[in-house]
């Protein structure tokens, strides 16, 4: 049993002081007992009671295992109950201060926290979708008796089938695949047990955004919520689903509109391989479409037009045509990424090979059984094409359009091929090569003036100016390399579904500044907004709840009042069930404004830049902890900032993974 605490030269009657002795971190305190123990119920009167066992050193001063500069403070606000900073963090004082249980001390620091922060959000937050109440019905099992589900006998074999990708070269820089393998492997059972407790315990935590013009959709574990958005930028519950089936996979929406009313397709796919799709008009009228199945696990879930695509990669394509009401599943090479451009769309394959579906003629071929599928480009080296952009430029009166691709392929070449209009029917032609990283690559993005790309290597992004003229791609040779960055994110093992839909991007429209959006951790509070073609940080995004995020999706809203500007807008879900709305239009602005560059031109203006760069150089070098190659700063979180976040977050080594990228990621 703990002693109390003693010492030959005082009194230990009621009431009495006493000198007290400290050992902190190594550093010798003297100081009295009342001078310890004047706030009630704290450390220090559970460690002079006796009720908590103490560790003396040699001299008999009790040790406390703490910081003593941090301590320093801490005492003198206890011999003086003034608080003096004297250089140290608000944050980190909070934090000793929880630890000794100094009540009023952490209600004056908080208070020092609150000065700069508020519930309602920075100037950039400008509304919230509230949580749904739990849906109490459920959607009746209708596997067993829908007529649309296909019956064919290769079902097993297709769940079966592998995706035919060849082994990647693997990247031994410092050796971090190696430990992401290990800690993956160590943790991968705990991460799926913990998953699945996570479905039930965490019913209202929202897991993923679409959007597709004036639509959100939200989805939880086993339902989702469709959201309409009125002329004054407000969101109306058109519709929630009972309590599905089973968990929910993949979501999709497409919306319509017409002179009166605006009309919506909404697909959801489930673990149990299968899709519903339902139509909802603006006064919330539901019609179920169907249940369908590709006998294949389904990959990605999107619409082209009012058509509804399913893919799988181990080679399925599965369309549902809303003119015809028919469903068809065919299967195709192994499929490793897509993209879509207008009515096509374009599958990129693990053999190497890049195959187009032209949906216009998809209903022509339906009488035979067959999908129109024809190889559009097949890579060089036969690499597995592991990413797709495809960039339209605009028609004008002299020809069509012209087609240029970009794709990344699993040895880390990144390809710009074009396809002239007068020469369709041909294959496109190689343009240009870039052999630049040394890992998979898993996104890259084509727009009017940059080309993205970003590696597995722990979202390492490349970007390119690209030069126009008249609209189309320069065909001078060579074009200027712009910036090199990390955009670092630290991934659970399990849930690879919601990874695919809270990525870091790019994220925007090819015709506008697309962005970046890092989460450093899952269920972090925090997002870091940056320009996707330098790396730059726009701003940073603090949940107003102080509730985790665990989704985000950037769209583009169209201004449905007269005069409005097309915007920008991040929704992030949360933990608790809401929907936050950010205004990143606004940021985009101040931030251009900041810099002195002009909104309409997407380079950053070069002076304006090295002048941020030096200012982040001198900060940094003001902390002791900036022990950092500064040239490989360029906007994301500080080395405090990580730091920061983690700790905030309680993560150790035994949670987080580093995630790198899967080396076929699909879009």
């Amino acid at each position: 049993m703990a002693q109390p605490c003693s010492s030959t030269s005082f009194s230990n009657e009621p009431g009495s002081d006493y000198i007290v002795n400290l050992n902190v971190g190594g550093r010798i305190f003297a100081t009295s007992c009342n001078t310890l123990s004047w706030i009630p119920d704290s450390f220090f009167t559970s460690l002079l009671s006796g009720r908590m066992n103490s560790v003396r050193d040699v001299s008999g001063a009790i040790f406390i295992d703490r910081d003593p500069d941090v301590f320093r403070v801490i005492l003198n606000y206890l011999r003086t109950k003034q608080v003096d900073l004297g250089g140290l963090k608000v944050s980190t004082l909070k934090h000793e201060a929880l630890f000794f249980g100094l009540t009023p001390l952490i209600r004056r620091l908080t208070l020092c926290e609150e000065l700069s922060s508020t519930s309602c959000g920075s100037v950039y937050f400008c509304g919230m979708i509230p949580p749904p109440d739990m849906p109490v019905e459920a959607l009746p099992n209708e596997k067993s008796r829908s007529p649309m589900y296909s019956n064919s006998s290769d079902s097993n074999d297709s769940k079966n089938k592998t995706n035919g990708s060849p082994r990647h070269r693997v990247h031994s820089k410092k050796q971090s695949s190696d430990m992401s393998r290990y800690i993956k492997n160590e943790l991968s059972e705990l991460a799926k047990s913990k998953s699945l407790l996570d479905r039930d315990t965490e019913p209202l935590k929202v897991r993923m955004i679409r959007a597709h013009i004036c639509s959100i959709v939200v989805a939880y574990s086993y339902f989702v919520c469709v959201y309409r958005v009125t002329e004054w930028n407000t969101y109306v519950l058109l519709w929630k689903s009972p309590r599905t089936r089973t968990y929910v996979t993949h979501i999709a929406v497409n919306t319509k509109i017409s002179a009166t009313v605006a009309e919506r397709f909404v697909a959801v796919a489930f673990q149990d391989d299968t899709i519903g799709l339902w139509h909802i008009d603006d006064e919330g009228k539901t019609e179920k479409k169907g249940l369908f199945s590709m006998n294949a696990s389904i990959d990605n879930l999107f619409f082209v037009g009012t058509q509804m695509v399913a893919l799988s990669k181990s080679g399925k394509v599965g369309i549902w045509h809303s003119a015809t009401q028919n469903w068809q599943a065919q299967d195709v090479q192994p499929i490793s990424c897509y993209d879509t451009a207008g009515s096509s769309l374009i599958l990129g394959c693990a053999n190497g090979s890049m195959n187009h579906i032209d949906m216009q003629k998809f209903p022509l071929r339906m009488k035979d059984n067959d999908l129109l599928v024809t190889e559009l480009f097949r890579d060089p080296n036969g690499d597995t094409i592991t990413s797709l952009s495809v960039f339209l430029t605009p028609k004008t009166s002299a020809c069509g359009n012209w087609i240029e691709i970009a794709y990344g392929t699993s040895n880390g070449v990144v390809n710009l091929i074009l396809q002239h209009p007068e020469t369709a029917g041909h294959q496109p032609v190689l343009f240009q090569s870039y052999n630049i990283h040394n890992s998979p690559v898993v996104r890259v993005s084509l727009n009017t003036a940059h080309l993205i790309s970003v590696c597995s290597e722990y979202n390492h992004v490349r970007s390119w100016n690209v030069t126009r003229f008249r609209g189309m791609i320069n065909t001078q040779p060579g074009t200027v390399p712009l910036a090199s960055f990390k955009v670092l994110t630290l991934d659970s093992t399990d849930e690879t579904t919601d990874k695919q839909y809270n990525h870091p991007g790019p994220y925007g429209d090819q015709d506008s500044e697309q962005v970046l959006v890092q989460r450093l951790i899952p269920n972090a509070q925090k997002l870091f907004v940056r320009l996707a073609s330098t790396g730059e940080r726009i701003c940073t995004v603090d949940s107003v709840e102080d509730s985790p995020i665990t989704a985000f999706c950037v769209h583009e809203l169209d201004g449905q009042k007269l005069g409005s500007r097309l915007r920008k807008h991040l929704f992030c879900g949360n933990g608790n069930g809401s929907v936050q709305v950010w205004d990143l239009t606004s940021a985009l602005d101040q931030f251009h404004l900041k810099n002195g560059s002009n909104p309409g031109h997407q380079q950053v203006n070069p002076p304006a830049a090295a002048n941020h760069a030096e200012l982040i150089k001198s900060q940094l070098a003001q902390s002791p902890r900036s022990l950092i190659n500064l040239s490989n700063y360029s906007g994301g979180p500080t080395p405090q900032e990580l730091l920061d976040v983690i700790d905030d977050n309680d993560i150790c080594c035994s949670t987080p993974s580093l995630s790198r990228c899967p080396s076929a990621a699909f879009q």
